[in-house]
């Protein structure tokens, strides 16, 4: 064997030895990551929470208050999600399939609450349907309470919210594109069977994976709820504002106890995440094959 030879196996064997250290090397770090910043903070609120005991942790859990806030978040997600799967579903439907004016604004309009700080998006609400807002006068005439009650932790809700369903369902539609809507319109098919027989189970799973983020944004919104909510104990707080009392109070177990409650139901969240996105990954594949 050469000398040119051998310099050539050495250089590559020290390559693949080098590769192979890069990736341990990435491996680990990832793995540091994820312990420090995800596994460590999960049992610091679990041992937390059960410090004093299971029977102080299930007293947090189902006081009066915590129960309160725990309806409250789920008629926030219970009416939020709802309207953004119709909107997401509606909004991408025109998006992908027409071509029309105002469509590039309607886009970014779709993109805003990315952009704007949720603080922000809540103070906007108390400038239109606050007591000084614009509306405001109109409604107390009226006897409409929006600001400091449920419809305002809906719409701070709602506007968080908006681009998931949407955003996810865009690409994948543009993707897909329209031979298929064509060919049934030719058919015969009206608008309603093209929709259900066609586009949804296209679009099934990127639809489930898109209700599954919004859920789990809706959840776990704080910064346009606080702003709209006025913290009133038991009629106007979610379940991460009664977490902050509880905090401020220094009652440390009840608040780690209820942060745990959304520990359970965010990881209920990603396991349903995980699934619909391996089989959205599944049908890619199995599309990209044919």
């Amino acid at each position: 064997m050469s000398s040119a030879t051998l310099t050539a196996t050495s250089a590559a064997n020290a390559a693949r030895r080098g590769n192979a250290l890069g990736r341990r090397l990435l491996v680990i770090s990832a793995w540091l990551v994820f312990v420090l910043f995800l596994v460590l903070p999960l049992f610091v609120v679990l041992s937390e929470a059960l410090k004093l005991g299971i029977g102080t942790f299930f007293s947090a859990i189902f006081e009066p208050d915590a129960i309160a806030a725990l309806k409250l978040t789920l008629i926030a997600v219970g009416i939020s999600v709802p309207l953004n799967l119709v909107f997401g579903v509606a909004a991408a439907w025109c998006v992908s399939k027409y071509e029309f004016r105002g469509k590039s604004v309607l886009v970014t309009l779709i993109d805003l609450p990315f952009s704007v700080s949720p603080v922000i998006a809540g103070l906007i609400y108390v400038l239109m349907f606050g007591a000084q807002g614009w509306f405001g006068p109109w409604l107390q005439d009226h006897d409409i309470q929006i600001i400091f009650a449920v419809p305002g932790i809906v719409l701070a809700t709602l506007f968080v919210t908006v681009p998931f369903v949407a955003r996810e369902l865009i690409p994948l539609m543009q993707e897909q594109g329209t031979q298929e809507e064509e060919a049934a319109r030719l058919l015969g098919a009206n608008g309603w069977q093209m929709f259900w027989h066609v586009t949804l189970p296209n679009i099934k799973w990127g639809l489930i994976y898109g209700v599954v983020l919004c859920t789990a944004r809706a959840m776990g919104e704080f910064g346009a709820v606080s702003v709209v909510s006025g913290h009133i104990r038991g009629f106007t707080n979610t379940l991460p504002l009664h977490v902050e009392i509880l905090y401020n109070e220094y009652n440390h177990v009840a608040a780690f106890s209820v942060a745990s409650l959304l520990l359970a139901m965010a990881l209920v969240i990603l396991l349903l995440k995980q699934w619909s996105e391996s089989r959205i990954n599944r049908l890619r594949h199995s599309d990209a094959e044919e």
